[in-house]
Formats: structure tokens, sequence, C-alpha cells
């Protein structure tokens, strides 16, 4: 019988269908669910996860983050499905990447934290839940600063505040607010994709006017031939948040430092492997195709 991949999340998109084409030609059965799919049965003496794609799989695979547009639903929502993704993971089936390093990798303020804590270099950041605490903790920053929301991916939310300009009210969707400083740069940064062992590189170069360098938002990707020193830092992050399969962004910033901006946990290689050749999903393949059974 070939051993069964439960894909969670992104049902019919182009990263699903990638991973169910790759792990096909090496022998294994893919199933996709969605996030809102996932349930619970609990009796005394038993729990059981459903549905039973995800009960029977050899290889639990995250494809998308785990939330919902609604604040305290998302919360609700993360807490729930973390939940059912630790005990598939208790019950020994591996989970990429584990709830755990998920859970890191969907906090922004916790990644930071985990980065930090690791003595990576990453913006001075301010985080507060109060107006009047955040304008005094901006003004520690000094110059521009980037406000962005906890939760959020693909340059979504972000705004950049000027020398002078005001938090509004609308601008914070959420009760936290997590302002990190404006690193001056040359208009591109790297992306770099963790694949356990191996690292995939490119050059994301912002589009015209747009200081974000996010594909989604325009901007063009390169192959990037990453310095040695900028492979061992995405692989320190990786580390630091718990997974094997890790976006990394890293900025160079004017004065020659670099920075670690973001680390994505259910990272996209769309973009990756436009730029660099298919060898970026067969090696994902390969990677997950060792984990089952372990």
């Amino acid at each position: 019988m070939s051993r069964r991949v439960c894909l969670v999340g992104g049902v019919g998109g182009w990263h699903a269908r990638r991973l169910a084409a790759v792990l096909a030609a090496r022998g294994l059965r893919t199933e996709s669910i969605a996030w809102n799919d996932l349930a619970a049965t609990v009796e005394a003496g038993r729990v059981a996860v459903h549905p039973e794609a995800l009960a029977r799989a050899d290889l639990v695979v995250a494809r998308s983050m785990p939330g919902s547009a609604s604040q305290q639903a998302r919360l609700e929502e993360v807490i729930f499905r973390m939940d059912l993704l630790g005990q598939v993971a208790a019950a020994g089936t591996p989970v990429i990447n584990p709830p755990r390093s998920l859970e890191v990798a969907i906090d922004k303020y916790l990644t930071l934290a985990r980065l930090a804590a690791a003595g990576l270099p990453v913006p001075r950041t301010r985080v507060a839940q109060t107006a009047a605490a955040a304008e005094r903790l901006r003004n520690e920053l000094g110059a521009a600063c980037v406000l962005k929301p906890l939760f959020g991916s693909g340059g979504k939310g972000l705004i950049r505040l000027e020398p002078g300009e005001s938090i509004s009210a609308g601008q914070v969707p959420g009760g936290v607010m997590y302002l990190q400083e404006f690193i001056s740069h040359p208009g591109w940064d790297a992306r770099v994709l963790v694949v356990g062992e191996r690292l995939f590189a490119i050059r994301r170069q912002a589009a015209a006017g747009e200081w974000r360098t996010n594909l989604a938002l325009g901007g063009q990707a390169e192959p990037f031939e990453l310095p040695a020193e900028w492979g061992n830092l995405a692989r320190r992050v990786a580390t630091a948040v718990g997974g094997s399969l890790v976006g990394v962004d890293l900025l160079p910033a004017e004065d020659g430092r670099v920075f670690v901006l973001e680390a994505n946990a259910v990272p996209a290689w769309r973009g990756v492997e436009a730029a660099l050749g298919e060898q970026v999903s067969e090696a994902i393949a390969d990677h997950l195709a060792g984990q089952v059974g372990r």
C-alpha cells in the first residue's frame, strides 16, 4: 500500500497541485483538506481527530497559515488547529512544519523574539497595546518606521510612517501595535528557501515606486548567488523557529549590514521555482518523502 501525505490548507492551489504531482512520482499518495474541515471527537478514554485523511496520514504537511479574517475567530482557530496537529504529531505522525514552529511563525512578535534570542540581526522593534505607549516607543526608534500586523504575509497591511506622522486608530486592525524601524535598502532583498540541508535563493527587486519587495506587490525575482554568511543566517533562522521547510527574508541595508526580516513556516515557492526551475519542487518532494515513516 502506498504511503499517504495529507496536505492541510491551500486546497486546489498551485502549491498543493505541484506537491501532489512530485510526490506521486515518488510513490506517495496525497489528499488535501481545508483547515476548517478539522474536527475532533472526545469521549471518556478516547480522543480522535477528523477527517479520516488526517487520521490515516503517514505525513501531514501544512500548506497555508491556519486563520481567518476575524481577529477573535483567528485566535480560536489557530489554537484549536494547532492542538489537533499537536495530537497528530504526539501520536507519531510527522508534521511539516511542527505545530510549535507554525505557532511561532504565525506571530511576528514571537518570531522576532526567537530570532533576537538566538543572536540574529533583526531590526529594532517596539510592541505596545495602547496608542500612547506606541507613540512613546516609536520616538525611541526615531526616523521612519513600519507598522505591521502581528498576523499577515505578502506585504499586506504594512504601513510606512514618516517622522512626525501619527498612528491613526484605523491603521491598527487588532489591539497590538508592532512598530519596526525602517531599514534603508537598495530596493531589493533576498528570499531564501531552506529545504532541509539545501538552500534556494532569489533576489526580489521592488516594483518602481514601491519600498516593499514582495512578488505579490509587483516585485521581480531573479536567481541570486547566496553569500556563505547569508546562507548560515538562513539556516540559523530555520533552527530558531524549529522548522525544516522555511522561507527567510534577508534585507541588505545601505550601510552594509544584513537584517533578518521574516521567517515563514509555510513558505510559498512559486516565485522561487519560476526563477530557478523545477529543481525546487523536486528538492521539497525529496525532503518530505524522507520524513514519511519517521
